[in-house]
């Protein structure tokens, strides 16, 4: 019986990395769930994942605007389970302006969270894959990763960035058996989002559905949210053996988005 492989989600306590942390449990992957709380209840939640799947779950706290954090994110987990055999880019932040308005310290704090923690992430990983024999790097982008808005700069500069790494990874480990895609999704249904729909609401006097339909998913053709479950899915598929020849490439789960 084959060893179960470690993934490694960062950003996964809630939203779309818990999503795929549970898809990759489900699959049979031993998780690291990482964010920066830690709290009891981010370990509560591993114990949970571990007992529900019955795969071995642990919460690593780490810092993602902290290249060392990162770097020792990875190691941490090699040391628990003896190597890592995917890693997910998932941590986020995110903050709207005008560019002349833009606080210098929210770019460097999205580029770093949103681009440099994927490289030092990778970075660290790679050596324990090319052990292995080959790995799974997924880095969740954006639609914003292939597309611009206004008032985004340093959240469309930092996805686009994830899009670019991304390419150039899978290059550089095309014949390690290491692959590298990126995944860029759309509006997608987290607290972080509902939690602004009555906000929405009240501002341009609509009801739920239709600010929902008119306001929040206007780009998204399909006038619906993907899930985190979907999302969760889609990791699963590109981790697992029918997705060995797709590397450095990105994978739109948008509704549509970028399709116009």
């Amino acid at each position: 019986m084959s060893m179960p492989r470690t993934a490694v989600v960062t950003g996964s306590t809630s939203g779309i990395g818990l999503g795929i942390a549970r898809a990759l449990a489900a699959s049979g992957c031993n998780i690291v769930l990482n964010s920066y709380t830690d709290t009891a209840g981010d370990r509560d939640l591993a114990a949970s994942l571990a007992a529900e799947h019955e795969v071995q779950a642990i919460y690593i706290a780490a810092d993602m605007a902290q290249a060392s954090a990162c770097r020792k994110l990875v190691d941490t987990a090699c040391a628990q389970f003896g190597t890592v055999d995917i890693v997910v880019n998932n941590a986020g932040i995110q903050h709207v302006a005008a560019i002349e308005d833009f606080p210098p310290e929210k770019w460097d704090a999205i580029l770093a969270i949103n681009l440099s923690s994927a490289f030092h992430t990778i970075a660290a990983a790679i050596p324990h894959m090319k052990k292995n024999g080959g790995g799974r790097i997924v880095n969740i982008a954006s639609a914003h990763g292939l597309r611009a808005s206004p008032f985004k700069s340093a959240y469309v500069a930092a996805k686009h960035g994830m899009v670019g790494l991304t390419k150039t990874v899978a290059l550089e480990l095309a014949e390690h058996g290491i692959t590298c895609n990126a995944i860029c999704p759309g509006y997608v249904l987290t607290p972080l989002v509902e939690a602004q729909i009555p906000d929405q609401m009240k501002a341009h006097g609509m009801d739920r559905d239709t600010v929902v339909r008119e306001v929040m998913l206007a780009k998204q053709p399909t006038r619906e949210f993907a899930t985190v479950e979907q999302l969760g899915e889609t990791v699963a598929f590109l981790c697992s053996p029918a997705a060995a020849q797709i590397t450095g490439t990105t994978i739109s789960v948008d509704g549509g988005w970028t399709a116009q």
